[in-house]
């Protein structure tokens, strides 16, 4: 199995608080890593280190090694970084523009300007996030007129547009309804023959469902991870047991 992305060592700190304790962890590709934990333990700001998002905080900083393909993510273009991995939020974030801009507005940032090839690659970005048969007919309109479901699919779409390698997701079904969650998962599913994945999710019930391997952090330390059905049913560190039987969180 290929491991893209190989971190060593990471600390994060905001000014003197840390938030990350030297954690250790490889992703591996085209699957689903989970990222589970009480709040505040440091999932969101492990996954946003991955690519750069914390850069814009200015009291952030990091110690240790992110490594993608062998590559200091540190080291390299922030803006190539960002394009190869993509992100979507927790709560549907579309621009205020029309369904079709918000697909394409990646690909204009990169410097496409090809009318043909802008509308193209928006259909296909849309058939990928199992959107496109219900907007087809309707891609000048608002992409607040949609669904929160739906923007959330459209938020993966606008994503998958610039033709990312992987794809983080901090906790992308905690502001929709369990119809569109379950959307979304067999999204997931469908997404990782080709992507590489890492999903910051606190439904652990979502992440023994979708995920192939789970980290379970805690006070911004990586307690353990493995493959996602041992995780659940027979982990190694009790503190874990502890938090997917319910003792707390």
């Amino acid at each position: 199995m290929a491991f893209p992305l190989q971190i060593r060592a990471l600390s994060a700190f905001y000014g003197r608080k840390q938030s990350l304790y030297r954690v250790q962890m490889d992703i591996a590709e085209k699957s689903v890593t989970a990222v589970i934990g009480p709040s505040g333990c440091g999932k969101s700001t492990f996954i946003r280190c991955i690519n750069r998002m914390n850069d814009l905080v200015p009291t952030f900083r990091i110690e240790g090694t992110l490594l993608y393909h062998g590559v200091d993510i540190y080291q390299s273009d922030v803006t190539d970084i960002r394009r190869r991995i993509g992100m979507v939020f927790q709560k549907p974030n579309p621009f205020p523009k029309s369904i079709h801009e918000n697909v394409a507005y990646g690909l204009r940032i990169h410097g496409v300007k090809n009318k043909k090839e802008i509308d193209q690659t928006v259909e296909t970005s849309l058939k990928k996030a199992a959107l496109w048969e219900e907007v087809k007919d309707r891609l000048s309109q608002s992409a607040l007129s949609l669904s929160g479901g739906q923007q959330q699919r459209l938020c993966i779409a606008r994503a998958l547009a610039v033709e990312p390698e992987m794809l983080l997701l901090d906790e992308p079904t905690s502001a929709i309804d369990p119809i569109a969650t379950a959307r979304i998962e067999e999204l997931l599913r469908e997404l990782k023959k080709n992507y590489t994945i890492v999903m910051v999710t606190h439904n652990m019930q979502q992440a023994a469902r979708v995920s192939d391997t789970t980290g379970f952090f805690l006070m911004g330390e990586l307690v353990e991870t493995g493959p996602t059905s041992q995780m659940f049913t027979n982990p190694s560190d009790q503190r874990t047991e502890d938090y997917i039987t319910g003792r707390f969180g």
